[in-house]
């Protein structure tokens, strides 16, 4: 892969405005410049590459290294004027969500984004940003918010789409068969959830670190905007929580119907077997083979047993019908 694959963006601004695209090359030089910082966006970068951004940067060895694995969990770290911080991407693709990671270098005059696996173009944010001028004089951080709070409404738009999906599971789910492939889906979409979930928790620790620790980074003005992605994070998290309660609900509302439909049909083998058992021992007792049988002699006793066999099955009819047995 070449340098022109792997680099997405190289965009300079000064007090911002755009200055224009950069060279690799040049970006030591612009850094150097007051008010002036570098928007550098790669995708998968490659480790000889990572090494020339290192020294145009001069960024830490170990944040290289972990900006080079694509399975880094998510964090902040500061590396003596610069920071690295890790977020995990999420969007969704037809039907399936994907996930992916984004790596962040920023320091008091440049911003690093070195995407991994599935991510959503920030070429939209970048136009966004800038034409937002007064906004985009505050250097990095406002660009670091912009992606950031970009990242977090995909984590939102994905929620929305699990509820929708939650709303038909929930209606299968109330029903008094035992459905297999429903059960499957619950399970497969509260596999989902976590995922989802795993990946917007460590965004309100880190916002929460910018917040408080890293003033050059993000100013006093820039706060109250980190502070609403910190909130919308927490709303994802919170309702994934609720979507997993109300799923394992369901589940566990569908498996106590099925239970008490199950239960129902033991009730009505049991009634039909207890009615059964009157003829049964009226039967088994009379045909057994023993010379002195009782009323053997009597022309009538065959029709009064079985009139007694008779009357005696629908008195237990209808006692157990009536007590919803039947």
């Amino acid at each position: 892969m070449n340098s022109t694959d792997m680099v997405v963006n190289s965009v300079a601004y000064k007090a911002g405005k755009r200055l224009g695209d950069v060279t690799i090359d040049d970006i030591s030089e612009v850094v150097k410049q007051a008010d002036a910082f570098v928007w550098l966006g790669l995708w998968q970068p490659e480790d000889a590459f990572m090494r020339k951004i290192q020294e145009e940067f001069g960024l830490h060895d170990l944040a290289i290294e972990d900006a080079l694995c694509a399975h880094q969990r998510p964090k902040i770290e500061t590396y003596g004027d610069s920071l690295f911080i890790v977020v995990k991407t999420a969007h969704i693709q037809g039907e399936a969500i994907e996930y992916g990671e984004t790596h962040f270098f920023v320091g008091k005059n440049f911003l690093i984004t070195v995407r991994h696996g599935a991510s959503s173009s920030y070429a939209p944010i970048r136009a966004k940003a800038e034409g937002n001028p007064k906004q985009l004089c505050r250097g990095p951080g406002f660009a670091l918010y912009s992606i950031m709070d970009f990242i977090v409404d995909n984590y939102r738009q994905i929620v929305t789409h699990f509820e929708s999906a939650i709303e038909t599971i929930e209606a299968n789910m109330f029903q008094s068969d035992f459905d297999q492939a429903a059960i499957a889906r619950v399970h497969s979409l509260r596999r989902h959830l976590l995922a989802l979930r795993n990946a917007a928790l460590p965004m309100d620790e880190i916002c929460s670190q910018l917040i408080r620790l890293h003033e050059e980074v993000i100013p006093k003005d820039l706060r109250a905007y980190v502070r609403d992605v910190q909130d919308h994070a927490r709303q994802v998290v919170n309702t994934i929580d609720d979507m997993r309660e109300m799923l394992t609900n369901a589940m566990h509302v569908n498996l106590a119907l099925v239970t008490v439909k199950q239960n129902e049909v033991v009730k009505r083998l049991a009634g039909w077997g207890a009615i059964l058992a009157i003829p049964t021992v009226i039967f088994s007792l009379y045909g057994m083979n023993f010379e002195n049988m009782p009323e053997l002699k009597l022309p009538w006793a065959y029709h009064v047993t079985l009139g007694v066999t008779v009357v005696g099955c629908a008195l237990l009819y209808r006692k157990l019908k009536g007590s919803g047995w039947l």
